[in-house]
């Protein structure tokens, strides 16, 4: 046989012995630890993502080699779909564009962002609305219910202030949604120290950072689906925003930490 396969005899029973080369092994077992941080993220984390966990963990390899093992084992990060359209009626009320579209900011509790969404179950629509800070993009405050009104928004409002308890007045940005603009909102932006802001009419770009949010929650969560029921929603958008997105989800804006991380070594710093 050594003769013709024309290799040295003890280099051939070494390969039976071991037939994969060093480099390969490692791979392989490499191969192994990406499998498993992609499973923790749920199938959501791309290559730069699973490489910084690998990092954190004291594994040594290059980004580029992690993107060509998970391409070899077809393991693709979930990317976004648009997010659905619906009306709102027009404000009674409508505040100056304070933000200015200005999403980055040295300190916690200077401006957080809201929105509302829909969440699609048998039982009919889920209404999400979230409270996210600029500074760390951590979501401070959400309400989840099976109606889209003003109190809907004022208890994702009601959680972020029970929370963060802001000492200063920060911005609240939204868009020109009804419920923002109602007489209602603004007696309780006033009441808790809150100054209102609003996109301008129709520009979904001046609210880019909760726009982001729900796609997110959308393309690596829902993915399309229909909810059997409201309660089923609400418990795995509990469980994505409190136990990942907030606590574990890396974000390239926080240099690849999550909210909650990033919020930690600010204030060590």
């Amino acid at each position: 046989m050594c003769r013709v396969l024309k290799v040295h005899r003890s280099g051939y029973y070494a390969w039976l012995k071991e037939p994969q080369s060093p480099r390969a092994l490692e791979n392989a077992k490499l191969a192994e630890q990406i499998r498993y941080y992609y499973d923790q993220s749920m199938g959501i984390y791309g290559s730069p993502r699973i490489y910084h966990d690998l990092k954190e963990a004291g594994i040594i390899c290059g980004e580029n080699r992690v993107a060509r093992l998970m391409k070899a084992s077809q393991l693709c990060s979930i990317r976004g779909y648009k997010r659905p359209r619906y009306r709102v009626g027009r404000p009674a009320l409508v505040s100056p564009n304070q933000l200015q579209r200005q999403f980055t900011y040295d300190a916690p509790d200077q401006a957080w962002v809201t929105d509302i969404t829909h969440i699609r179950t048998y039982e009919g629509w889920l209404y999400l609305a979230v409270v996210i800070d600029l500074h760390s993009r951590l979501v401070v405050g959400w309400s989840m219910q099976a109606r889209m009104e003003t109190r809907l928004v004022l208890d994702a409002l009601t959680m972020a202030v029970w929370r963060r308890k802001p000492k200063n007045s920060p911005i609240i940005h939204s868009d020109q949604g009804s419920q923002f603009g109602s007489d209602e909102f603004a007696r309780w932006c006033k009441e808790n120290r809150l100054s209102p802001s609003m996109s301008r009419r129709g520009n979904c770009w001046d609210n880019a950072v909760a726009e982001s949010f729900f796609s997110s929650l959308k393309s690596e969560l829902i993915k399309k689906k229909i909810y059997p029921s409201r309660s089923v929603a609400k418990s795995e958008i509990f469980e994505y925003i409190e136990e990942f997105y907030n606590r574990v989800r890396r974000h390239k804006h926080l240099a690849q930490l999550s909210p909650m991380a990033f919020e930690q070594r600010q204030s060590a710093l």
